[in-house]
């Protein structure tokens, strides 16, 4: 792996390096300065946000992905690996990694666990002061092949029409969703508690009507942070916002209920979560958690200025949030990625700021700023981007996480090209008030 990718480390460190000026955004109000740092690349695989916590003065991070998966082979890659402080942990040598004990993936029929999970965020409990009690937020895959369709409970997908995914003609596109799993122990065994979130069959979209070689619809790439009583998730949502139905769909109907979205789900029942979750339906938190809620519309791109349908190939929406509070600047500040073409091609990133600390009041949790570019790098699919603290005295005092950040931070990227990918810093944001 890593000489494969050794080609598009030079690569990506050549960019760096001849973009001296950095990105300066003065238009809104706080502003930012990117700049060139030394590129830190990661050491194994990364498919996700980055999920962290500290436990007790150890840094500690989860990558990889776990589970069955009917398009790319069963895996066995979510392990944790520590360090004192961020920096040490994302330059451990990924034969260091420890691998969990994981909940089992249950047996197709039976209930439980199914298809593949990754890690997206690790919420870290205040009721435990050993700071060992863990909700980890995780992004789940399934497929028709492996979950089919149960009348009786409505869980599962028909393979009928059923869209094309990332590996051609013959390979099934997949579905999302987002449940939370618990660790009592730091993270080094976990059990499935259950969905947070889902979009069920009849709100998949099918052919002929998808052509954008991922999902067939469903949740993902979540990032949850929590404010007051809630855990708050920011996720993508591909699927069509009512019944689809060949014969009545509409391009501009299905993109008016995608892109960011938010639900959000109590504290207190994190232990039994599934059915808890709402979804903001436009005036408050009231859709169901296996409903159709309304996206984030600030975060929207509008169809005449290039946005479009999850659905469609030539993309056209922001996905992937990554939320953290920001100490230095009092607000919230979400990284995104920006989807241009098939496969989830994207070539940018993007950046957008909420200045409201309490998200229950009004409509505090949509209150974010018009998305502004903070990094471009042509040629290159940019995925996951996330802020991660540094290895400074603050950062390390105040045991700040991709959750909880001060006014520097590193910017890590995956950066991918055809059959070659890397997880990777190369720039350090600076915020100003």
């Amino acid at each position: 792996m890593k000489k494969r990718n050794l080609a598009l480390l030079a690569a990506l460190c050549f960019a760096a390096c001849n973009n001296n000026t950095g990105t300066i955004a003065k238009d809104v109000n706080p502003s930012f300065v990117l700049s060139n740092a030394d590129t830190v690349l990661f050491n194994s695989f990364v498919d996700c946000n980055m999920a962290e916590a500290w436990i007790g003065d150890t840094f500690r991070i989860f990558p990889g992905k776990y589970g069955e998966d009917t398009l790319w082979g069963n895996a066995h890659d979510l392990r944790f690996a520590d360090g004192h402080n961020a920096a040490e942990a994302f330059a451990a040598d990924s034969t260091g990694f420890h691998m969990p004990l994981l909940p089992p993936v249950a047996k197709r029929g039976d209930t439980g666990f199914h298809g593949a999970m990754w890690f997206e965020t690790v919420y870290q409990s205040d009721k435990d002061q050993s700071g060992k009690t863990l909700y980890a937020v995780y992004h789940n895959e399934n497929y028709p092949q492996n979950l089919p369709y149960d009348s009786a409970t409505g869980q599962g997908y028909k393979n009928y029409l059923w869209p094309q995914g990332l590996q051609g003609t013959t390979s099934p596109a997949a579905v999302c969703r987002i449940g939370i799993a618990k660790s009592t122990d730091g993270g080094h065994s976990w059990q499935n508690k259950g969905l947070f979130i889902e979009d069920l069959q009849p709100r998949m979209i099918l052919k002929p009507h998808n052509t954008s070689n991922t999902f067939a619809g469903g949740v993902g790439d979540p990032s949850a942070v929590r404010s007051g009583d809630y855990l708050y998730l920011f996720f993508g949502e591909y699927s069509y916002p009512q019944v689809y139905d060949s014969a009545t769909y509409n391009r501009q109907t299905e993109w008016s209920g995608q892109c960011i979205s938010v639900a959000r789900i109590a504290l207190n029942d994190l232990d039994n979560p599934q059915g808890k979750a709402q979804r903001w339906d436009g005036t408050n938190f009231n859709a169901p958690w296996n409903g159709a809620g309304k996206p984030v519309a600030a975060l929207q791109i509008p169809m005449d200025k290039g946005g479009s349908a999850a659905s469609s190939p030539e993309g056209g929406f922001h996905w992937g949030p990554s939320v953290s509070w920001n100490n230095y600047l009092e607000c919230w500040v979400m990284l995104m990625g920006h989807v241009t073409g098939p496969s989830w091609a994207g070539s940018s990133i993007y950046i957008s700021f909420n200045k409201n600390k309490d998200f229950s009041a009004g409509n505090n949790a949509q209150q974010w700023t018009t998305p502004k570019l903070l990094l471009d790098r042509p040629g290159y699919f940019l995925w996951y981007p996330s802020l991660q603290p540094l290895d400074s005295e603050e950062d390390i005092k105040n045991h700040h996480t991709c959750m909880n950040l001060g006014r520097k931070a590193r910017l890590y990227v995956k950066y991918i090209k055809p059959d070659k990918s890397i997880y990777a810093s190369a720039h350090i944001i600076e915020f100003n008030k």
